[in-house]
């Protein structure tokens, strides 16, 4: 019996771009070696999206929103016409996409596969997405922080569960890479933030509700 060829492992390169006024990161995600790309989180400065796709040759298949509050989303629709990407949002959105996903649901990027885990707490929608040691947290988990919790559509009893049932149970060496430029450095590590984030530091649930409301 001849054996099945072993798929090929997706080369990942991974471009991070802050823009904005308000130090969001955009993300360039591409197997390099199928040329098909993701890109999470439009908002401004398009062109550096486009510069880079087409520096290397690469095609937008998907555009990915970590969640669907205005600075996440405001490229999406000059994004897709130019490239023709379909927009991927969680079912909770109530924005316009093409695909609607659920927690552990994969988008396949190329050989790449996204695992979506829903992280709700600073929005309904708000999805974390993970592939190898990667870790896209939009603004559920920042260096040093994590998203708001007083806003329209915001929980912090959900944020806990997220970042304490969810986040905190992944592998320490994944590598995070949050939605805003907010921290001492661009990315850190789920083992690092576990030591250093004062958000994630053990602390009952009502405690974690009382210390993000001021309560």
């Amino acid at each position: 019996m001849s054996e099945k060829p072993n798929k090929p492992e997706p080369r990942i390169k991974v471009l991070q771009l802050q823009v904005g006024q308000m130090a969001n990161f955009t993300y360039v995600i591409a197997d390099e070696q199928t040329g098909d790309a993701a890109v999470i989180d439009p908002s401004w400065d398009l062109d550096k999206i486009f510069d880079v796709l087409k520096k290397n040759s690469w095609k937008a298949k998907y555009i990915i929103n970590t969640h669907t509050h205005f600075d996440h989303v405001l490229g999406n629709d000059q994004v897709a016409a130019v490239t023709g990407a379909k927009v991927v949002q969680h079912k909770a959105s109530d924005a316009r996409k093409d695909i609607s996903v659920s927690d552990g649901d994969t988008i396949k990027v190329g050989n790449i596969a996204l695992k979506v885990i829903h992280t709700p707490g600073h929005s309904k929608d708000s999805i974390c997405l993970l592939t190898g040691n990667l870790l896209f947290t939009g603004d559920t988990l920042f260096v040093g922080n994590c998203g708001r919790t007083d806003l329209p559509g915001s929980d912090p009893k959900e944020m806990y569960q997220s970042l304490f049932d969810k986040l905190a149970k992944l592998d320490e060496q994944l590598v995070v890479y949050p939605g805003h430029n907010y921290g001492s450095t661009p990315k850190s590590t789920i083992g690092h933030e576990k030591r250093t984030n004062f958000v994630l530091q053990p602390r009952a649930e009502n405690d974690f509700v009382a210390f993000m409301t001021g309560e």
